[in-house]
C-alpha cells in the first residue's frame, strides 16, 4: 500500500444499496486514497467488471420443424428471428459451468413466458414473466434451448464456424451479468492533505450475481494477475511501502471505526455437482471463507449432503490449498 496512507489512515470501504431489498445495485465508495489511485483502481475495476465476470446465457436452440432462423412457424405470431431475440434477453442464474439443454412445449393459444421453460436445478429463471412468444388456437411448439455458463460475448457466426449442426440455430451470447458500471473520482481531504482521492462505484447486475458478489469477484481476478509481478518473499524500497505496524491511531474522513469486510470469495467458482453446490447454498454456505469454517460433521448434517459430495469437497479444497475446519477448533458455521 502507498506510503503516503501511513499519513492519511487505512481508506474506508463502504457499500450502499441503491434500493432497499435490491441487492443487484449498489454503490461503492472507497477513500481517502493517494492522488490519482482514484482513476487507476476505477478503470481496471470498471474493465474487469463489464468484460470478465461469469454469467449464463442461451447459446443456440432447436425447435421442431425449423431448419434456419429466418422460417415462420404456422400459428406463432413471432418469427423465429423474434423468438431468438426474446431468448437472448432472458436473465438466467446457472451454477454449475457444464452446458445444459433445457425444452419449452406447448400448445395454443397461450403466451409462452420464461416460467413455461423446464429447467433442473441447476438453472434459475430470474425473469419468469418475459414473453417469448405467442401461440394462436392450434398451433404448437417443441424446442430444445441450450443454455451455457460463460464469461463475454460469443457471436453465433463463431459458434457456426465451430458447430455447422443442421437444424441448430445459433444465438449471440452475452454473459456478463453486469449491466451497468460507472465511477467517478471525488476530491478528499484529512488534515493539510487536500488533493486525496475518494473513489466511487456505481454497479448494476442482472441479479445472478449481487452487485457486492461482482465486486468481489473482480478485485480477486486482478489480485490474482497482480500476484504474478511479486514475489512475496522479496520487499523492494520497503521504506515507500505502507507498514501500519508504525502509525498510530489516524483519523479519516468517513468513518474512524469502519469494521473490517470478511472476505467473500463466491462458491460457484468452486465448479461443484449441482447437487452438492445446492446442498451447500441451501444451508447457507456461499462463499469458500464460509465453507472453510465447517466441519466434516457441520456439512454431514446439511440436508442432501452425503459422503459422496463430502468427499468431493474435500478434494475441491484440498486442490486449492484449503481444508474444512478441524473437529476439536469447533468452527461451525451459526
Amino acid at each position: 500500500m502507498h506510503i503516503l496512507q501511513e499519513e492519511i489512515g487505512l481508506p474506508v470501504f463502504s457499500a450502499n444499496p441503491v434500493a432497499e431489498g435490491d441487492e443487484s445495485h449498489a454503490i461503492f465508495s472507497i477513500g481517502p486514497l493517494p492522488p490519482g489511485f482514484g482513476m487507476t483502481l476505477g478503470n481496471a475495476l470498471r474493465r474487469v467488471l463489464l468484460s470478465s465476470l461469469p454469467g449464463a446465457a442461451v447459446a443456440s436452440v432447436r425447435i421442431k420443424g425449423v431448419q434456419h432462423e429466418y422460417a415462420t412457424i404456422k400459428g406463432v405470431r413471432e418469427s423465429v428471428v423474434d423468438i431468438c431475440l426474446n431468448l437472448k434477453q432472458l436473465t438466467l442464474r446457472k451454477f454449475s459451468k457444464e452446458q445444459e439443454t433445457i425444452t419449452l412445449a406447448a400448445k395454443g393459444p397461450k403466451t409462452l413466458k420464461a416460467k413455461d421453460l423446464k429447467v433442473s436445478s441447476d438453472i434459475e429463471v430470474l425473469d419468469p414473466d418475459a414473453e417469448i412468444m405467442t401461440l394462436e388456437k392450434g398451433a404448437e411448439i417443441d424446442m430444445e434451448i441450450i443454455i451455457e455458463k460463460g464469461v463475454g460475448y460469443i457471436p453465433a457466426s463463431e459458434r457456426n464456424r465451430k458447430q455447422n449442426e443442421p437444424g441448430l440455430i445459433h444465438i449471440d451470447a452475452i454473459f456478463s451479468p453486469v449491466q451497468k458500471v460507472r465511477f467517478e473520482v471525488e476530491a478528499a481531504r484529512v488534515g493539510q492533505n487536500t488533493n486525496l482521492d475518494k473513489l466511487v462505484l456505481d454497479v448494476q447486475t442482472n441479479g445472478s450475481l449481487t452487485a457486492e458478489e461482482a465486486m468481489q469477484f473482480a478485485a480477486q481476478l486482478l489480485k490474482s494477475y497482480f500476484e504474478y509481478f511479486t514475489t512475496a518473499e522479496k520487499i523492494v524500497e520497503g521504506d515507500f511501502i505502507a507498514d501500519f505496524t508504525r502509525t498510530g491511531t489516524q483519523g479519516v474522513t468517513e468513518s474512524d471505526a469502519a469494521p473490517v469486510k470478511e472476505s467473500y470469495t463466491p462458491i460457484e467458482i468452486l465448479n461443484f455437482s449441482p447437487r452438492t453446490l445446492n446442498a451447500l447454498i441451501n444451508a447457507g454456505v456461499g462463499s469458500i471463507e464460509q465453507l472453510t469454517k465447517c466441519t466434516e460433521s457441520a456439512l454431514s448434517n446439511f440436508r442432501g449432503f452425503g459422503a459422496k459430495a463430502l468427499e468431493e469437497v474435500k478434494q475441491t479444497l484440498a486442490d486449492r490449498g484449503l481444508k474444512l475446519a478441524d473437529e476439536n477448533e469447533n468452527m461451525m458455521l451459526g
